[in-house]
């Protein structure tokens, strides 16, 4: 009977074991809400004042502080680590706020996040700077990256969209009023058209023009066709829009400056330099162009064509340069696009404040993402493999970078949602004869009541 528990005992311990690293693997959300979280939470009040002390984020104490140990008890005096908040768990990780000590700075507990990871066995450590003397660790108990899901409460707002999950497990928000232009590169089957989709389903809810350039013959915008208010699927298409947003935003500059009749008697909310400072009647509709394999726009095979090049070139220039004032914002898409695709395209690019990299083929193409803006994250981009569709780096001419990673989302869920908020377009009469067709939604006819025997008729066959 005791050799019976003793070993039902063990296979049990072998089946949750085995249990515990299945979860782990096949559902890491579960595994750290049941295991992980307790589990880390005991490791880090544990360990928290010698992992300091090995991280070199501690301190001396003060005088005071010394001699009140001393005169009340014999304990050895040591370093002082930051004092600690309140451990907040969340449903990837954890979160606690460190006030530092005189003589820290952020950076100092930056840098040993990856000690601080490994000592508290957790999948990563992220470091924000709350305010002037506060930080707040982030851990993450698991790789949030591997199978996305997006945050419940997310920021939201007009021009401002998430489209993707970061490797911090927050939201990465497309915020056109902060970044008004932006560059998306990737090769193909790297999840750059998935970004673009679920681009596009976060802004179809919204009052904002959608206005695409699809030299593929229109394949990646043209599902989307109830929700975009003007489409161009070749250059030649192209050379005829571009001239018109063009005016468009000559026009809205003329409705500015009208605004700005400054008289000594204006209120200060009347003065605007741009279209968000205008009143909500007279403001016009804020537009956004996704322009899709740019590098189509650029490529020439005669003479006319480099002169319709340079045409289309210098008038995405001006966009770019002065668009974001009269609410016109560029999302530009391709493989590649450097100074080998012609004049102007570094101009170009040197205007396209976000910059998103997917996979590319070579290093020189992610330089050509990030290298200008962030050295470090070229190399992170590198290093995306192709196992993972949709990864990207993402960073900004501030210099920093983060990875994210886009949810899957079907071309028939987002076609879908364009047909539902084909209503929402505002109306742009210059745009309208680039409006693309749109095939009327066949109804089903109602279908004939079927016609019913009285129960006293012979059916024909048993006559």
């Amino acid at each position: 009977m005791t050799d019976l528990v003793t070993w039902a005992e063990l296979g049990g311990s072998l089946v949750a074991m085995g249990g515990a690293a299945y979860a782990r693997r096949a559902h890491p959300a579960a595994y750290w809400a049941t295991v992980g979280l307790p589990v880390s939470v005991a490791r880090l009040l544990a360990s928290y004042s010698s992992t300091m002390d090995a991280c070199g984020l501690t301190t001396e104490p003060s005088r005071l502080r010394v001699l009140a140990v001393r005169a009340t008890t014999r304990r050895e005096i040591r370093p002082v680590p930051p004092r600690r908040g309140l451990i907040r768990p969340t449903a990837t990780g954890l979160r606690v706020r460190l006030r530092l000590a005189p003589g820290q700075e952020p950076a100092d507990v930056a840098a040993a996040a990856e000690r601080l990871r490994h000592a508290w066995s957790v999948h990563a450590v992220y470091v924000k700077d709350v305010k002037p003397g506060v930080v707040e660790l982030r851990l993450v108990g698991f790789d949030v990256l591997r199978k996305v899901r997006m945050p419940r409460r997310t920021e939201s707002g007009l021009l401002r969209a998430p489209v993707a999950l970061r490797e911090d497990a927050t939201a990465f928000v497309r915020d056109f009023r902060a970044v008004p232009h932006e560059l998306v590169l990737g090769a193909t089957l790297s999840g750059k058209s998935m970004y673009l989709r679920s681009l596009v389903t976060g802004l179809a809810a919204q009052p904002v023009v959608l206005a695409g350039i699809d030299c593929k013959r229109g394949v990646e915008l043209a599902p989307f066709s109830a929700r975009l208010s003007a489409l161009a699927t070749d250059p030649e298409e192209a050379a005829e829009l571009l001239p018109v947003l063009v005016k468009e935003m000559e026009d809205r500059y003329d409705l500015i400056k009208a605004r700005q009749g400054i008289t000594p008697g204006t209120p200060d909310e009347l003065v605007a330099s741009d279209i968000w400072g205008l009143p909500d009647g007279e403001r016009p509709p804020p537009i956004v162009l996704f322009i899709d394999e740019v590098a189509e726009l650029f490529l020439v095979t005669s003479r006319k064509e480099e002169e319709r090049r340079d045409e289309m070139v210098t008038q995405l220039i001006r966009l770019a340069q002065l668009g974001r004032a009269a609410g016109i914002y560029l999302e530009v898409c391709g493989q590649r696009f450097g100074a080998e695709l012609g004049k102007g395209a570094t101009m170009l690019r040197a205007q396209l404040t976000g910059r998103v990299c997917h996979r590319v083929n070579d290093e020189p193409s992610a330089k050509m993402a990030l290298g200008d803006v962030a050295p470090d994250a070229a190399l992170a981009a590198c290093a995306i493999a192709s196992e993972r569709p949709g990864l990207a780096v993402a960073g900004d001419t501030s210099g920093g970078w983060t990875r994210i990673r886009t949810p899957y989302v079907s071309l028939a869920e987002a076609a879908a949602t364009c047909r539902e908020t084909a209503h929402l377009a505002p109306d742009v009469p210059a745009l309208a004869p680039f409006r693309p067709y749109v095939p009327p939604t066949p109804v089903e006819a109602p279908r004939p009541a079927t016609a019913t025997h009285p129960a006293t008729a012979t059916h024909p066959a048993t006559e």
